[in-house]
């Protein structure tokens, strides 16, 4: 909706924001206020009067929102708040006021997204945020791009493929390899770097590509792992890239355009010393030549890009004039005669003519051939065998493209270091014994020869592809020129490289071609003299091209390694982001200057050119498999604007990558491979968290996805079980975790393995409590990085906690990936009045857990348990097995053994033997059990007779019952709480010890000594019933029938007080009616209520009393076998099924573990954990 306003302009200047907020006080429906420096702006028929008394009118057109200042298309825009009062205030976007905060219009957006291009380029895509300098980068104008495609893209590409091994070395391996094998190399190469095209403009135009070129497009689709490691071998290969064009110009400097410049001399060397000499040669010249180039480019790139034009106009020229050369064979064929003995080629550097003898007016004279091989130049001297046994021939070294030479170059002649360079179908009169004499004066091979080094030796011919990519932040429109630029780039080189190796085999002698250096053709460049008009056009052009692509590859690799630098995802690599003022890289120059050093002192073109062979190969490799997954994986942002690829092409490029590196050398492929991954396992752990939204993670989550559906299919084998653990703790006012011990015990028992989720419950609602809920995760997530705790945090709100855990319990984990544990700390300070629910809760999750079939780890004095920095060098973990629930008592040692915390400890295992169990048998089963578990421990078979119920077992009782009826009828304050459980214990007290003193007795009958008193009172004095100590003949009675023995089915069945007093003389009667000072008992500070009258006439139990006389005859036993033992493992009994003795649950558990340092309590999930199978 448009609306037009007529606002008149005064002589005064009006600023547009003035215009602006009368346009938006009129949309608001209120009058303008007066401005006094301007005219009254006036609606309706007011501009009629305006335009009359001849003011100049301005019409203002709003459509939608307006918004000339908004400079960020990013969501939260720092100045959104403080213009909002401008932007927003049309009535006809009201339903949208609140979402204006933080979510700008898209009428004031779209501006600024369509002018991306205008922001900064690099790599500060996602990262703005995170660096400082960006708000500044925003501000300063940036130059527009202009590059097209043809000056952008397609030249530098053509520049950058075509380079030294077409020059100097595409006759030789066209000699060597055969025109037919050469051509399946260069249609294997171009094949490999078209896909690799492909793959790379559908990368390229899915989205804006800023200046950082493949490093960016292969980071940004591979994550930073896969970036870093792929960067830094692109910047390797640029680097030895350099050092192979300075070696190229080195080469055509010293052999073809000044051979006496040499510093160590060649003439008169032979073998390994003249190859020596060449090398150093080669090395000090090409240092020099490198050291100029790099202070070129550090004094100022801006020379190398004017250059670069005068560089690729020699290497056009060049090409030209090999095209212009063939052809001319075809009309005139040139005059370059080799000379041929017998069938060996001669080096013609130091005779003139080819011929043994010449007729002159004299006679017949001999030549300078003649010296080199006789001992004189008399007809009568002695001469080599091999020269006198065979003529000389003067052969075409060109003999042109109609000769049908073509037909001898077909196949591929290789050959070993030293071998000699010989004409095929030739004769040759030698002895095959004979000695190869006066080598030094025929062509021999330098290197040995075979296929797939020609493959190495060749593929640096065709990278380059990356040119235009890499330029793309100069581009105008960088999507639609990087495919087209860079595809008819390579469609062109291919043509030309294809068309060489026919026209080279077609137009050039076979031994002409597999002649290297040119040596028997006066030294001559080869290519050179195929050329036209002169072989010097071909030479100087070559040299010039070659230090251009040297230049050209000193300029990007720096800045290659400033963009992986300034990523920041190799910490090791952040000093070479920083360079001089105007941003130029000059450590990343440094550092690439010595690694091309390294190069150049290799000192053979042919060894260095498949290093970079490898580097340039593993970079093209993973562009087509970026391509490939995004396709495969369909992600929602793979939307490229170019059409022509499939998943299947950038597979195949892949796989002709990944082929070639192991053609061209296994083991520089291997070392390449190595680098890349140690680069990458570097990144991995010590690099920066990035998130690009790259296609890896996708894969992680397909990969994901599959094996969650997998899991699916059924539950894990008994072997494959192992605790996947739900671990619940609690935290604090300020979300901190209040047991972190809980996590060192997790990592003891996990080691990394399986799956470990870490929950906590919040109390609220989630709409008031979501930042409480972050800072809880973040808590735990730091915690969990502290004790190197390999999972995930969760935290759930619910409207109390008792729910929020069940949640936790039932929502965690995902399809097959879920736990099968819960590990939980024990309730602290349970049994104070006002942590009443903390216990009910543990109950309810104790249920909950049996309900779920999940194993139940509950760790009791967590705080005494050791941190992951402890060492234990010697003691036990003790095992006590009385109930076979899984084989979890078995298996929770072993994985705690296998951390480095408990690894000196030893396990034992005790089992509980009744009355009428056969001890030896048990221990004899059992440690054959133990043997086919494969499990290391000492056995021990403890024997629990049946023992009489003593008195202290039935105060325990009853004064446990006691407090939990009371607390249950009487609404109480802490404080009196806990003053009525100290009266009810203490008169409790009072009647045992007044009622016969004389007649009480102890008689303990069990196999061990008697518990000291002091262990028994323990549990009682943890409590806060306050009770003080009592002596052990009065605190432990025992009520016994002497005429009716116990059953031994129910061995130690207790009579309850109103039994015993049936029978007077034989027991004694336990009564509770009075205080020790006689007066009746009262509840203190309250009349006593009607639901109390009876509460000091309870009985205790029987069930009760059973199951606490149970609990304080294994808590003895324990304490006399395990009291030092470094960690004791426990059976943990189940709650009682109706929900009245929960309480009572408590008091069972901290008496059965009383006296005990370190305690897991164990409940099986009912399954079983544990097998003898393998």
């Amino acid at each position: 909706m448009s609306q037009r306003f007529t606002v008149s302009k005064s002589d005064g200047e009006r600023r547009p924001s003035d215009i602006q907020g009368e346009v938006n006080q009129l949309f608001e429906g209120d009058e303008p206020a007066p401005d006094p420096g301007s005219s009254s702006s006036s609606r309706g028929g007011g501009g009629e009067g305006a335009a009359a008394a001849g003011v100049e009118e301005e019409v203002l057109v709003l459509t939608g929102d307006s918004n000339p200042k908004e400079s960020s298309p990013f969501i939260n825009s720092s100045d959104a708040a403080a213009e909002k009062s401008q932007q927003y205030d049309g009535k006809n976007m009201a339903l949208f006021e609140e979402e204006m905060d933080t979510s700008p219009m898209v009428s004031s957006l779209l501006s600024s997204l369509a002018n991306y291009s205008n922001l900064p380029q690099g790599s500060k895509e996602h990262e703005e945020a995170e660096n400082n300098e960006a708000e500044s980068a925003r501000k300063k104008p940036v130059k527009a791009p202009q590059l097209g495609t043809l000056m952008g893209v397609y030249l530098p590409c053509i520049q950058n493929i075509f380079g030294v091994i077409l020059f100097l070395r595409m006759t030789w391996l066209v000699g060597i390899g055969g025109v037919i094998g050469t051509f399946v190399i260069v249609f294997m190469c171009c094949t490999t770097t078209m896909l690799t095209a492909i793959s790379m403009s559908a990368i390229a135009t899915n989205g804006v590509v800023p200046a950082g070129g493949s490093y960016y497009m292969i980071s940004r689709s591979l994550g930073p792992e896969f970036g870093g490691a792929v960067g830094i071998c692109f910047y390797l290969g640029t680097t030895y890239a350099g050092a192979m064009y300075i070696l190229g110009a080195i080469e055509l400097l010293l052999i073809y355009i000044a051979p006496k410049a040499a510093i160590f001399p060649l003439e008169g060397l032979e073998g390994a010393e003249a190859e020596a000499a060449l090398l150093n040669n080669m090395r000090v010249y090409g240092t020099l030549l490198l050291t100029s180039m790099a202070t070129v480019v550090f004094v100022g790139v801006k020379y190398v890009n004017k250059l670069a034009l005068v560089f690729l106009a020699c290497v056009i020229l060049s090409i030209l004039a090999v095209y212009a050369g063939v052809i001319k064979t075809g009309i005139d064929a040139p005059d370059f005669p080799v000379c041929v003995l017998g069938n060996r080629t001669l080096v013609w550097k130091t005779f003139d003519v080819c011929a043994k003898t010449i007729e002159s007016a004299n006679g017949t004279v001999t030549t300078q051939l003649w010296s080199m091989f006789c001992d004189s130049p008399l007809l009568n001297a002695t001469c080599d065998a091999y020269f006198a046994a065979n003529n000389v021939t003067r052969i075409q070294g060109i003999p042109g493209v109609a000769s049908g030479i073509l037909s001898e170059n077909m196949f591929g002649n290789y050959y070993e270091k030293g071998d000699l360079i010989a004409r095929k179908y030739m004769s040759s009169a030698e002895e095959q014994d004979d000695p190869l004499t006066n080598s030094n004066r025929y062509v021999l091979a330098d290197i040995t020869s075979f296929f797939t080094m020609l493959v190495g030796i060749y593929f640096p011919s065709v990278t380059g592809i990356m040119a235009g990519s890499n330029r793309s932040g100069d581009l105008r429109d960088a999507q639609k020129s990087i495919p087209i630029g860079t595809i008819a780039a390579i469609t062109t080189t291919s043509i030309v490289y294809m068309s060489s190796v026919i026209l080279f085999g077609a137009c050039i002698e076979g031994v002409v071609l597999r002649d290297k250096f040119g040596e028997g053709v006066h030294g001559n460049l080869v290519i050179g003299t195929l050329a036209w008009p002169s072989p010097w056009v071909i030479v100087i052009g070559s040299f010039f091209s070659t230090c251009g692509a040297g230049l050209q590859s000193l300029t990007g690799a720096p800045r290659l390694m400033q963009a992986i630098a300034k990523d920041g995802i190799v910490p090791a690599l952040r000093i070479f982001g920083h360079g001089k003022a105007n941003g130029e890289p000059t450590w990343s120059l440094l550092l690439t200057a010595c690694i091309c050093e390294t190069g150049i002192l290799i000192a053979s073109l042919d060894a260095v050119a498949p290093i970079l062979s490898m580097f340039f190969l593993m970079c093209y490799m993973f562009v087509n498999l970026a391509c490939a997954l995004q396709t495969l994986l369909r992600t929602p942002n793979w939307r490229p604007r170019f059409k022509f690829y499939h998943w299947a092409l950038s597979f195949l490029g892949m796989s002709l990558c990944l082929t070639l590196m192991f053609l061209c050398s296994w083991y520089y492929a291997i070392v390449a491979m190595v680098i890349a991954g140690s680069i990458y396992k570097y990144i991995e752990f010590a690099g920066a968290e990035k998130e690009w939204g790259d296609g890896i993670r996708g894969l992680s989550l397909s990969a994901a996805r599959f094996a969650l559906m997998r899991l699916e299919e059924g539950p894990p084998h008994t072997k494959n079980w192992r605790p996947q653990l739900l671990v619940l703790v609690s935290t604090d006012a300020e979300q901190n975790v209040e047991q972190p011990r809980l996590l060192s015990l997790t990592n003891q028992l996990k080691a990394g393995k399986g799956l470990t989720i870490v929950g906590t419950a919040l109390q609220g609602s989630f709409l008031e409590n979501s930042d409480r809920t972050q800072r809880a995760e973040q808590a735990m997530r730091k915690l969990m990085e502290t004790e190197k705790v390999k999972g995930f945090c969760q935290a759930t709100v619910s409207s109390n906690l008792r729910d929020a855990t069940s949640h936790l319990l039932q929502a965690s984990g995902l399809g097959g990936l879920k736990h099968n544990a819960v590990l939980v700390s024990w309730p602290r300070n349970w049994k104070q009045g006002d942590e009443d629910q903390t216990w009910r809760n543990f109950i309810e999750l104790v249920r909950e857990t049996t309900a779920a079939s999940l194993a139940l780890l509950v760790p009791k004095n967590i705080a005494a348990f050791p941190s992951n920095g402890e060492r234990f060098t010697e003691g036990h973990i003790d095992v006590w097995w009385i109930v076979h629930d899984g084989g979890m008592l078995m298996l929770l040692p072993f994985l705690l053994r296998q951390h480095k915390v408990w690894r000196k400890c030893k396990m034992r295992i005790f089992t509980v033997a009744q009355m009428d169990d056969n001890s030896i048998q048990m221990k004899k089963d059992l440690t054959t059990f133990l043997y086919h578990l494969r499990i290391d421990a000492m056995v021990e078979v403890v024997e629990m007779q049946d023992s009489d119920i003593s008195a202290y077992t039935y105060e325990k009782t009853l004064v446990m019952e006691q407090r939990s009826q009371m607390l249950k009828q009487i609404n109480l304050t802490k404080t009196e709480r806990e003053r009525e459980i100290q009266s009810i214990t203490d008169s409790s007290r009072g009647s045992i010890r007044r009622k016969n003193p004389a007649a009480v007795t102890t008689q303990l009958s069990v196999t061990e000594e008697p518990t000291p008193a002091g262990k028994e009172e323990k549990p009682e004095e943890e409590s806060k019933s306050a009770s003080s100590p009592v002596s052990p003949p009065a605190q432990v009675q025992l009520i016994h029938d002497n005429t009716t023995p116990a059953s031994p089915a129910t061995p130690a069945t207790p009579l309850t007080p109103g039994e015993a007093a049936q029978s007077p003389g034989e027991q004694v009667q336990m009564t509770w009616t009075e205080k020790c000072d006689g007066e009746p008992a009262k509840p203190p500070g309250a009349a006593t209520p009607e639901g109390l009258k009876d509460i000091f006439n309870m009985k205790p139990n029987q069930f009760n009393v059973r199951r606490m006389h149970t609990a304080l005859r294994l808590n003895e036993v324990i304490l006399k076998k395990s009291s030092e033992a470094k960690l004791v493992l426990l059976n943990m009994p189940g709650p009682p099924k109706n929900r009245t003795g929960d309480e009572n649950y408590m008091e069972f558990l901290e008496v059965l573990t009383d006296g005990l340092n370190r305690v897991l309590l164990v409940r099986g999930g009912g399954r079983e954990v544990i097998t003898i199978y393998s």
